[in-house]
This record gives C-alpha cells, sequence and structure tokens, in this order.
C-alpha cells in the first residue's frame, strides 16, 4: 500500500534541501550572515503536506536592520521561478508578520503553522513563540470573524459532504476547515477529538494527492471526469464509492466543526460562571416541553426524562431543537440512539404530529437531523434512510447527495406548507420521494411503494398513505408534462385531472414539484419550467373546480359531547378522558362572546398543547371538544381555573403573555382569508399559522374584540402548522357584512403579527 503521507512529506523535505541551498549560496555570493535572517515554511507546506502539484508557501523574515534583504530574497526566488515552482512568498519583519497576521485571519492560520527551514532557527522560534501568545490572547476578538469567514464559504462553496463534484479545500468539511480546528485548539478555548479529525484530514489529504496525479495540475475540485480514475488509484470501486467516502469524510470534519463553534460560541456569550450563579443562583435549565429543556442554548433532556420509557421524546426534542433554531445536545443524541424505547408500529399519533413539526421547521432540520444521524437515532426510526445516506447524485442536475436533497426539499416545501390543506402530507411526501433511488428501476415507482409502507408505518391512515404514494410516485409528473406537452391540447389537462383527481392532491403535487426543483438546484428551478408548471396547474385546478382554490365548501361535521358528560354546577363543566393514546378534553361554558378565547388561554397555560378543536353552541351554551398533548390534567382544576378566569381573566393573559414572549420567532407571516361561497349563513374565516402557545387565544380574543360571534370552530394542528377555520356571525346570527369581515380578517392578522 503506497504511504502518501511518506511521500508528502519527502516532498516537503526536498524542498527543504533546496531551500536552505538556495539561502547559503545567496548568503555567501552578497557576503551577508545567516544570523539575522531565516527561511520559514507556512501553511501546507509548514505541516510538511504537499501533494503533487502544490505551491511553496514560504516566508524570509529577517531582523531590523538586516543588509541588503531584497537582493537576498531575489537570489532565492528567481532560480524557483526559473524551475516553475509554484511560490507563494514574502519577505517581513518579525514586526511586519506580526502585523500581517493581526490584519488577516488567514494569513494569521498560516503563520500557526510556521517550520523553520534554514538560517537564523532562533529568530523562528522567536516568530513562532510570539505569534502562538498573540494567538491566545485575542482568539476572543478574533474568532467571531473566523467563524462569520467559514459561514461565508459554506454558503459560497457548500459542504463537502453533499456536493456532487467537492472542493476538497474550500468545501465546509474539507482541508480548509481541519486547518480552522487546529487554530480552536491552539486557541486554547476548544479541545476537538483528535484522532477522529486526523484520521479524516489525512483521507482527504491523500485523495487530493491522487486527484494531484490523474489531473497533471494542481486541483482541489473533484470533478465527475477524473472521479473515476481518482477512485482507481486508491484502490475504490468506482467514483460512487469515492465520493460515498468523501462524503463520510466532510460529514466527519463538518460535525466536529459544528460542535467546535457552538462550543466557541457558548464560552464567548455566557458570562462568568461566577456571575451566572449570581444572577439565577445556579445553571439555568429552562423548561420548554414535556421532558424537554433548554441550557445554555443547547436542547438537554430535563433531569426526569426518561428515553427508555418515552417512545416519542427523541422526537419531541428534535422538533423543539429545529423549530427555535436551537443546538440539540450531542450527549443527548447520543442518548436516544443508544436507549431511546422502539417507536411502536403504527407510530402513535404524537410522534407521527411531532415527525412533521421537525420537517417543517424550515431550516433548523437541517443541523437537528444531522446530529441526530451522526449518533445513528435517525437508522433506528426510519431505516429506509440507510440506503440514501451520502448516494451521490446520478443527474448533473442536482447540487446534492440524495439523503442532502430530501432534506433541503424539506426545508423549501415548509415555505409552502401555508399553501395546502394537509401540510403533513406535503412534508413527509418530500422526505421520502427520493428513496427509491436506492433500488434498481424507475426511481418514482419503487419509491411509491417505499413511501406507503413507511407512511403506514408512522401511522397514517390507509387513503393518506395512498395519496403519500401518488404523490411519490407523481413527484416528477407536472414538470414533465409541462415542458413536454401542448398545454393548449385539452388531452393535456384531462392527462393531470384524471391522475391527481382532487384540487387538494393538485396543490400538494405542485408544491412538492416546486420544493423538489428548487431543492435540486438553478437548472431544475428555472423561470421557463416553474412558469410553465404554473400555467399547467392553473388550467388543472380550473378544470377540476371551476376555478376555485381548493377551499372548504362546506363545513365540516361537528361532533358535539353529549350534554351530561360536560355540563356541572353553575352550567360549567370540564371532562377529561383518554382516547386512542389522546387527550381529549370536554367543555361546556356559557355561549356568550369572549369565552372561547378564555378556554383557549387557560388550557395553554396549563402546558396542554392543542392539537385539534371543535367548537359550536347547543341550548345556549359553548360546547368544545380539545384534542391536545400534555400530561393528563386535573378536570376538577382545569374547571376552577376556568371559573375564575371567566370572572376575571387579567392574570391569566399576564400569564399567557409571559409564556409567549420566550416562544419562538414566526419563520413564515401568518395567513387571514376570507373564504367566500362557503357558507350561506355565516362568515367563513380560516388563519394559517405557524404554531406557538397561546396562538388559539390570540385569535379568538381578535375575534372577540370585534364583536363577532363563533357559531363553529374547526381547529387542526398539521406538524408545527395550524390550519383554523371559524364561522363567524353578527350579534343576530346573520353573516358579517363585507366590511365587518374584512375588519375582523385584519384584526387578526395585526394581532398575530405584532
Amino acid at each position: 500500500m503506497v504511504n502518501r503521507a511518506a511521500q508528502r512529506r519527502a516532498r516537503a523535505e526536498e524542498a527543504d534541501a533546496l531551500l536552505y541551498l538556495l539561502l547559503g549560496k545567496a548568503c555567501d555570493a552578497l557576503g551577508v550572515p545567516t544570523e539575522g535572517v531565516a527561511l520559514v515554511a507556512v501553511g501546507g507546506y509548514g505541516r510538511e503536506e504537499l501533494s503533487p502539484y502544490s505551491d511553496l508557501d514560504v516566508m524570509l523574515v529577517h531582523a531590523e536592520g538586516y543588509p541588503r534583504v531584497d537582493e537576498l530574497a531575489a537570489q532565492i526566488w528567481y532560480p524557483l521561478w526559473d524551475s516553475r515552482t509554484k511560490l507563494d512568498h514574502s519577505v517581513r519583519t518579525l514586526a511586519e508578520a506580526r502585523q500581517a497576521a493581526a490584519d488577516d485571519v488567514r494569513v494569521a492560520l498560516g503563520l500557526l503553522d510556521a517550520r523553520h527551514v534554514a538560517g537564523d532557527s532562533h529568530l523562528t522560534l522567536q516568530l513562532r513563540s510570539v505569534l502562538m501568545a498573540d494567538w491566545r490572547r485575542t482568539a476572543r476578538t478574533r474568532l467571531p470573524a473566523l467563524a462569520q469567514a467559514c459561514r461565508d464559504r459554506a454558503t459560497s462553496v457548500g459542504e463537502l459532504a453533499h456536493l456532487a463534484e467537492p472542493d476538497l479545500k474550500e468545501a465546509y468539511g474539507g482541508l480548509r476547515d481541519a486547518v480552522v480546528l487546529r487554530s480552536l485548539v491552539a486557541s486554547w478555548l476548544v479541545d476537538v477529538p483528535h484522532p477522529v479529525v486526523e484520521r479524516a484530514r489525512l483521507d482527504l489529504l491523500d485523495i487530493r494527492d491522487e486527484l494531484h496525479n490523474v489531473a497533471g495540475r494542481s486541483t482541489d475540485r473533484l470533478v465527475a471526469d477524473l472521479a473515476g480514475e481518482v477512485a482507481a488509484g486508491l484502490g475504490l470501486d468506482g467514483r460512487d464509492e469515492l465520493l460515498r467516502h468523501v462524503y463520510a469524510t466532510g460529514r466527519t470534519l463538518a460535525h466536529v466543526c459544528d460542535v467546535s463553534w457552538r462550543r466557541v460560541e457558548s464560552l464567548m456569550t455566557r458570562p462568568p460562571r461566577s456571575r451566572r450563579r449570581q444572577r439565577t443562583g445556579g445553571p439555568l435549565l429552562l423548561a420548554l416541553d414535556d421532558g424537554v429543556g433548554q441550557h445554555e442554548g443547547e436542547v438537554v433532556l430535563m433531569p426526569d426524562a426518561r428515553p427508555e420509557r418515552d417512545a416519542v421524546l427523541g422526537l419531541r426534542a428534535a422538533a423543539v431543537a429545529a423549530d427555535r433554531e436551537l443546538v440539540l445536545s450531542p450527549a443527548v443524541c447520543g442518548r436516544l440512539a443508544r436507549s431511546a424505547m422502539a417507536l411502536p408500529e403504527p407510530w402513535p399519533g404524537e410522534a407521527r404530529r411531532l415527525l412533521c413539526a421537525l420537517l417543517g421547521a424550515g431550516s433548523g432540520l437541517l443541523e437537528v437531523w444531522e446530529a441526530l444521524d451522526q449518533a445513528g437515532y435517525i437508522s433506528r426510526i426510519l431505516p429506509e434512510w440507510d440506503t440514501v445516506r451520502f448516494r451521490p447524485p446520478q443527474s448533473a442536475v442536482h447540487r446534492f447527495t440524495v439523503d442532502r436533497h430530501l432534506l433541503e426539499t424539506c426545508v423549501e416545501a415548509s415555505k409552502m406548507v401555508r399553501d395546502v390543506r394537509r401540510p403533513d402530507l406535503l412534508l413527509v411526501s418530500a422526505l421520502l420521494h427520493d428513496l427509491g433511488k436506492a433500488v434498481d428501476g424507475d426511481h418514482s415507482v419503487t419509491g411509491a411503494v417505499i413511501a406507503g409502507t413507511v407512511a403506514r408505518r408512522i401511522g397514517f391512515t390507509d387513503a393518506d398513505a395512498d395519496t403519500i404514494a401518488l404523490l411519490v410516485r407523481q413527484h416528477l409528473m407536472l414538470a414533465q408534462v409541462a415542458t413536454r406537452r401542448d398545454l393548449d391540447d385539452p388531452m393535456t389537462v384531462d392527462l393531470v385531472v384524471g391522475i391527481v383527481r382532487t384540487t387538494e392532491t393538485l396543490d400538494l403535487l405542485e408544491a412538492l414539484t416546486y420544493a423538489d426543483a428548487r431543492a435540486a438546484g438553478p437548472a431544475a428551478a428555472s423561470p421557463w419550467r416553474m412558469r410553465l408548471v404554473g400555467e399547467l396547474c392553473r388550467r388543472v385546478r380550473g378544470e377540476l373546480s371551476g376555478g376555485g382554490e381548493g377551499m372548504w365548501t362546506d363545513a365540516p361535521p361537528v361532533p358535539v359531547p353529549t350534554l351530561h358528560q360536560v355540563v356541572g354546577i353553575g352550567r360549567l363543566g370540564v371532562s377529561v378522558a383518554d382516547h386512542h393514546g389522546d387527550l381529549r378534553i370536554n367543555v361546556a361554558v356559557p355561549d356568550q362572546v369572549g369565552t372561547l378565547s378564555t378556554v383557549a388561554a387557560v388550557l395553554a397555560v396549563e402546558r396542554l398543547a392543542v392539537r385539534s378543536a371543535v367548537i359550536t353552541s347547543v341550548e345556549g351554551l359553548g360546547i368544545s371538544q380539545w384534542t391536545v398533548a400534555g400530561s393528563l390534567p386535573d378536570p376538577v382544576r382545569l374547571r376552577d381555573r376556568l371559573a375564575v378566569a371567566l370572572r376575571d381573566s387579567t392574570d391569566l393573559v399576564r400569564r399567557l403573555a409571559a409564556r409567549d414572549s420566550s416562544a419562538v420567532k414566526h419563520r413564515l407571516d401568518s395567513r387571514v382569508d376570507l373564504l367566500p361561497g362557503a357558507s350561506e349563513t355565516a362568515t367563513v374565516l380560516q388563519v394559517r399559522a405557524h404554531d406557538r402557545p397561546g396562538l388559539l387565544y390570540d385569535v379568538t380574543a381578535a375575534i372577540a374584540f370585534t364583536g363577532a360571534d363563533i357559531r363553529s370552530a374547526h381547529v387542526s394542528t398539521l406538524g408545527a402548522e395550524c390550519v383554523d377555520v371559524f364561522y363567524l356571525t353578527d350579534p343576530q346570527g346573520a353573516p358579517l357584512d363585507e366590511e365587518d369581515a374584512r375588519t375582523t380578517a385584519k384584526t387578526i392578522l395585526d394581532r398575530l403579527t405584532s
């Protein structure tokens, strides 16, 4: 086996010998001493990591007042240029070197690897000592700029673990970041798992060496045309195996970088330990959800949490971390992977909801999913993920590996959850739509079978699982028909109508098409393609619904709890029951404007998250049935709290405001739509918003403020998104007039966005 590390050292030693000879000859020719001047290797040359076509990064360091230094430098550099050696050179005093490092963090990183080559070794030792001391002294002020530079580079170049043609040096998780990790360790602020980092770094260097040999030049980009030969030179079975190795290595380095930067940020932003204890009386642990808390910027498990007994705890922690864009503690990820209780099949409704909340969290999904995947938790809950992890893209249209493309599709789909009636189906379809690429055959066909199986396992009904399978089977259809068929031919529209059959399915498929294309890259999501898809969908929608937008046209049935179940003394009653694993709360209150918002506020303060609700009026009572998540409440306590709140809600509102102040900021603007034609006897209003504590209270309180009466309400939380429909009337029981309806919608929107 070729020892490439030894070859890199040999190249460096050969360059050292040449520079040693050139400095000696130049000093002799000019009659100047070797004391007070030194040739110093920096950067990769300083680390003795020269690939076949690497540049020599050399600095001529000299004492103040050293004679004829410019002539000396010329006599060293020109022979190298004549031999066509690629040279990155500089001439500096010790003070100038320190200033260059202070002015440019990349120069500073290169100088941290300074190594003596020839001349005055005491000068090199002094240089190394002062530069290292400067770095440690100024690290706290300089690391934010370095962190920003790393983020900018990741944005512009991409991540090594997910690129079709990765840049081994500049991509995030590449050789540049291995150097950054060395600088973080040198700052004495954090440490890293050295064996893991060193193995990954040496693997990337070996790949770059062979890439240089195959290309016959200096390059860091592993392009498709060269990948096969590079793989053969490394003893790997083809391009795909090479890319999987690169992706796994880059993913390892990126994960270490993520953890290291989070630790640095935590160290730099929190107050000293003594001040923290003085302020809080001890380490601050903030409860976020059942069994889940926050400590120093990380989502952790509460002391009494038991993942081995709570099957949905892992998904709950992940959803909270992604939604709030917080770090999911690496220790928590490891604990979940090792000891989390297996989810039953099919999954309970709460697990399915939490998965959808995680998938709908936007960009917060990416880091949380990666942390869980690194630890092995994703393989436990979704074994099919193993088949696409690190799978290279087979089309030049795609920017990412298959696994990362699926997550990016979820991120794009999360931006459109307000445009479809079933965002949970959209998000799960986005996650699953390319799983078929791990199986021979048409990936849409094979993927539909896999998606249907997974959907049933995670608890979707047969009808919903069939819809997910249809979306996966047809996820390329709209783009293909729009770009390959005549949109003016009625048969084109009839073809799509025959496949989707309903406006709701068309809305989902259109959103999935857009998300898939945008996640793939600019070529797939060109304005021309997207315009054609949009025009096709407009015509199909018109054929399906006469130009409608897929809104509700009739009030859904309202299950009304039997009155004797809920009515207690004084016509106020509460009952609590466990219904197939869900908590059901039935409430009866006097039917008057504002009582619904009071009930919603009581449930929010009791930390009961509303998943669905149906509300109606019967014989002068407001009857409501709520499906909630949380600990089983005491119905007597709930009734007593509700009785107090109905008399005076001041304290309740204050407590709810305190809870809401720490809630996640809205990522998407809330939407409030009037649905004309949905009912002849009421004004129908639809609210779509990101779920948060007290959301339903805010909506119903805003409605109460306008004086409108809620005849019935239909509340649904799908993943992290709420879709609430209200049937409103005026005090006489008639639909609101047009102006009052618009005023009510605006009042709700203002309250949600203020």
